[in-house]
């Protein structure tokens, strides 16, 4: 059995333990027998919540890995650089100046906002000459700080700091029928990385190596700043942010299968799925009925196995 199906099945399983989990009342024997309560619990909470964590899982880890390819450097993602941080910005402006604002202009204003943020940091990267493997991710955390940092500034000064709050922790309990739909945006994302996947391979080589084989180099990894924005903006405006999965993942996924993009892309979502299902589910038992937002169970494994993964690459020079 090829590990892809392993890693489906696990999938699959923990997909059906999260939907039989949760405060409301739900049982399948009641479903199987008709019971309207059952499947309303079903259709309007469950499924969008896992239909929620899994495109998350996946986006998260996507993003990360598409990061890595075109900054070169394996500890970046999204949340270590100015993307995450920028997208939280736009919301910020999209609460203040938008006190209506629907799902779709909120993540306008969190897409624009990660955009320029992603560019200002590529922009930054081409113009330093010291690229220690350990140096970069710590530049991106530090100016995602400053960001976040004017963020909360202009929040409290708008006086919209408290709604704000709602998108700095990433949480999967108020996503039910009608407030998720937004992630269906990420399919699309996916897509687009499938296609471009080959092209990636050949941009983390470097620009010299790329236009040599006629490749465009400048449009790819626009087209990967485009991904990685759109991803992050989603995200951050429907679930909050979650950091550490776009870093942990593929570099796991690298670590045992390989760095090639296309042959580990669909191995980098299964597990990011699979991943961010477990420590969902585990936010949720802690302390049943209530639960725990997911980023602090993730921060919690993701910070120990970001040490972890910088103690072995300083080793490792």
């Amino acid at each position: 059995m090829s590990v892809k199906i392993k890693l489906g099945l696990a999938i699959i399983i923990l997909s059906i333990l999260s939907l039989s989990i949760g405060n409301l009342d739900f049982s399948w024997f009641d479903l199987l027998r008709g019971h309207r309560e059952s499947l309303n619990v079903l259709i309007v909470s469950r499924i969008p919540r896992l239909v929620a964590v899994i495109l998350t899982g996946v986006g998260l880890s996507i993003g990360g890995l598409i990061m890595q390819q075109i900054v070169h450097n394996k500890f970046v993602s999204p949340s270590t650089t100015t993307t995450a941080s920028s997208a939280r910005l736009g919301i910020m402006f999209a609460i203040a100046f938008l006190p209506q604002q629907s799902m779709l202009q909120r993540s306008v204003f969190a897409f624009t906002f990660a955009l320029v943020g992603t560019l200002m940091f590529m922009w930054l990267m081409q113009r330093i000459k010291f690229k220690d493997v350990v140096f970069v991710p710590l530049l991106g955390m530090m100016l995602g700080s400053v960001i976040d940092a004017i963020t909360t500034f202009l929040a409290l000064r708008l006086d919209v700091m408290q709604t704000l709050n709602g998108f700095t922790i990433g949480s999967f309990t108020l996503l039910i029928k009608g407030r998720y739909e937004m992630m269906y945006l990420l399919v699309l994302v996916i897509i687009i990385t499938y296609v471009y996947a080959k092209a990636f391979n050949i941009v983390a080589l470097g620009s010299d190596y790329a236009n040599n084989l006629g490749l465009n180099y400048k449009q790819v990894v626009m087209i990967g700043v485009l991904i990685v924005s759109l991803n992050s903006a989603v995200i951050v405006s429907i679930v909050g942010n979650i950091s550490f999965v776009g870093i942990i993942i593929p570099n796991l996924v690298s670590r045992w299968f390989g760095d090639k993009v296309d042959s580990t892309l669909t191995l980098t979502a299964l597990c990011g799925a699979l991943f961010l299902l477990v420590a969902d589910i585990i936010s949720r038992l802690i302390i049943f009925p209530y639960e725990v937002p997911v980023s602090l169970t993730i921060g919690i494994i993701g910070s120990i196995g970001f040490i972890l993964l910088i103690m072995k690459q300083v080793r490792h020079e």
